[in-house]
């Protein structure tokens, strides 16, 4: 009896003892866009090559192989199930330094919205690579592979890897993951005007008001809504200086640029082309990469000019041979119909849905819609512009409409 009794301790202090198990790697699936670095660059691994190192082994890749849009792949993230005691007994590691810079890394994570729950809630540990394998920072920046020639970044797999967006401005750049639901999706935002050409005007006070800022800044807030869940979004026409703004009165300028920070032409048919170009471009890319029509779109906005007397609601082009693009725009029509009844039952909406032969729906190949967001000169239709709580809830209907 005693015998067996110590040999039952002795397999309890040997179990105790003992490794955990050997973690698995996070997997995850490319976007489109996505090269090596950008993809590591959102779970911040991007910056210790031997991360890199580690990502072409667990994949049984070569360097410089091109990831494929929708492949799921290994990440040099270690998956340790968390003994609800402390980072250091899960990890088995002794150094207080790292178990602490684990915990920032799942912190980060999960404000970023990566995790989806704290690791003390799901006894899920998320281990880099690094920290346990190459803790020294690389100094040098990893070459980019992911970025355009002119050093353009997809907002998708932008620099950073804190979800820091500057484009959007200091307020708002920092855009946690919300969901995964448009992750694969592409999606082109186009603002009309910009540069030379300011687009419609109007004189409000001892304010001059133009077209282009205005549909720029809700073209801005509609590609961080799509950035929030997932999707890959550009923003064509591009002010490094004016992020999301929330004043009324919005200042006119002229430093716009075209993706790939492109001087605007001035003619109208080249500036047109430009743009046009650019789109086919990218759509072409990521065709090659396997992302099917159906998950790539262009949505135009403009803001109309009419007589100051004319009130509109927004209302929504197609071109008359794009299927795909009148239920888009049909979408976004009834997603606007039905925020505007929500708001105020008695109000009404006169919005249409209209099909035109208009050149950034003739001219690009992939389902698209044009929209025209009031008349600029309309007291009533000017509310709904320049007030950024009106131009938000307008972007938020927007967004439902391009699901």
């Amino acid at each position: 009896m005693i015998r067996i009794i110590s040999l039952f301790i002795f397999v309890l202090l040997l179990g105790a003892n003992r490794p955990p198990s050997d973690p698995e790697y996070y997997e995850t699936k490319a976007l489109p866009g996505d090269g090596v670095y950008s993809l590591l660059r959102r779970y911040s691994l991007d910056r210790n090559s031997c991360n890199i190192s580690k990502f072409y082994a667990l994949n049984d890749l070569k360097n410089g192989t091109s990831l494929k849009v929708g492949n799921t792949y290994s990440l040099p993230i270690l998956i340790y199930k968390f003994d609800g005691k402390t980072i250091r007994s899960s990890v088995r590691i002794k150094d207080w330094e790292t178990a602490k810079d684990i915990e920032t890394y799942n912190d980060a994570m999960l404000k970023d919205g990566y995790r989806k729950t704290s690791f003390k809630k799901d006894k899920q540990l998320w281990v880099p690579h690094h920290l346990l394998n190459c803790p020294d920072k690389d100094v040098s920046k990893p070459k980019l592979e992911d970025t355009a020639s002119n050093g353009e970044v997809n907002l998708a797999v932008e620099a950073s890897g804190n979800r820091r967006f500057p484009i959007f401005g200091k307020k708002y750049e920092h855009v946690p993951l919300k969901s995964s639901s448009l992750a694969g999706k592409v999606y082109f935002i186009e603002s009309g005007h910009g540069g030379p050409d300011p687009g419609a005007m109007a004189k409000v006070g001892k304010h001059t008001v133009c077209e282009d800022e205005y549909a720029y800044d809700v073209a801005l807030r509609v590609v961080r809504l799509l950035t929030q869940h997932g999707a890959t979004a550009y923003m064509i026409t591009r002010d490094r200086n004016d992020g999301i703004r929330d004043e009324q009165y919005l200042k006119c300028d002229k430093d716009e640029v075209v993706w790939g920070n492109e001087a605007i032409h001035r003619g109208q048919r080249p500036r047109l082309f430009q743009r046009s170009d650019v789109i086919n471009e990218l759509y072409e890319k990521h065709k090659k990469q396997g992302v099917k029509d159906e998950n790539q779109k262009l949505i135009v906005i403009h803001v109309d000019s009419r007589a100051k007397g004319q009130q509109t609601d927004l209302f929504f082009y197609y071109h008359p041979d794009d299927k795909q693009g009148k239920a888009l725009a049909e979408k976004m029509h009834d997603k606007m119909e039905e925020g505007y009844k929500k708001i105020n039952k008695n109000r009404g909406y006169n919005g249409t849905v209209t099909a035109r032969d208009l050149h950034m729906l003739r001219e690009t190949k992939l389902p698209s819609a044009y929209i025209e967001l009031g008349n600029i000169k309309h007291p009533t239709d000017q509310k709904r512009l320049f007030l950024p709580a009106n131009r938000q809830i307008i972007s938020e209907w927007l967004f439902e409409g391009m699901k």
